[in-house]
């Protein structure tokens, strides 16, 4: 009786160096495909903030929600933006959460976010004697171009998954005391969220930007970089 026929080195080598090429060629495509997924689902996500936080101003006289700044733990809870917003937004876990936030469960067990509101809508600048210091421009009513205006950032990978880390400091980003723009900015936010391979510096991927017409640009972390590098700051809304 004669042997069954097998696979002979060579023929077993030719099998596995086509899987490899396969592999090689798949799997980026996967790692692609998904970062456009998470994209596209964080994407939404503000786009459906950005209406709600529409809904709250017309119903607020203009003002926008306000964060925890100078509220204790247990304020905060109940006052922070993204809460405030959960009446106009159905279940706020479905939103409040972006995909790519690799602290996305953290965030969901604590009453935070991973979107971080933009300090210019959400405080006023005073003095230590509570008196307005420059322009306010927590009434979207009152801003000169409201689709120049940002809302809300992705928030930074290293934020504490507290609800006390819900809005920027963006007034400190473009101040003297730092000789580099991009250090401040990069505390606050994450410009590269979406990425194929990260760099050091942030440089490489891009973000998303809710804007107070309610609409939401992806845009480049060269192009933020550039802008930290001309010192443009583009958390500011347009006075004119």
């Amino acid at each position: 009786m004669e042997g069954k026929p097998g696979f002979t080195l060579i023929e077993l080598l030719v099998v596995i160096s086509i899987i490899a090429i396969l592999m090689a060629v798949l799997v980026p495509s996967l790692s692609l495909a998904r970062i456009h997924a998470r994209r596209t689902a964080s994407m939404s996500n503000m786009r459906q903030i950005g209406i709600a936080m529409e809904l709250y101003t017309e119903d607020n006289r203009g003002f926008f929600p306000e964060t925890s700044h100078g509220l204790n733990k247990a304020q905060a809870r109940e006052r922070s933006w993204i809460f405030t917003l959960s009446e106009y937004l159905g279940d706020v876990n479905d939103v409040r959460i972006c995909p790519a936030d690799p602290h996305r469960r953290d965030r969901l067990l604590y009453p935070t976010s991973s979107y971080t509101m933009n300090e210019y809508i959400a405080l006023d600048a005073r003095d230590p004697f509570g008196r307005l210091t420059g322009r306010s421009f927590r009434n979207k009513h009152r801003l000169k171009r409201a689709n120049r205006t940002i809302t809300t950032f992705i928030g930074a990978d290293h934020l504490s998954p507290s609800v006390t880390s819900d809005h920027t400091h963006s007034r400190l980003w473009f101040q003297s005391t730092f000789s580099d723009p991009w250090d401040p900015i990069r505390v606050d936010i994450q410009p590269d969220r979406f990425h194929g391979s990260r760099k050091e510096d942030n440089t490489a991927g891009s973000s998303h930007y809710l804007y107070a017409d309610a609409h939401v640009e992806n845009i480049q972390a060269q192009t933020v970089k550039q802008w930290a590098d001309d010192r443009f700051n583009f958390a500011k809304p347009p006075e004119r």
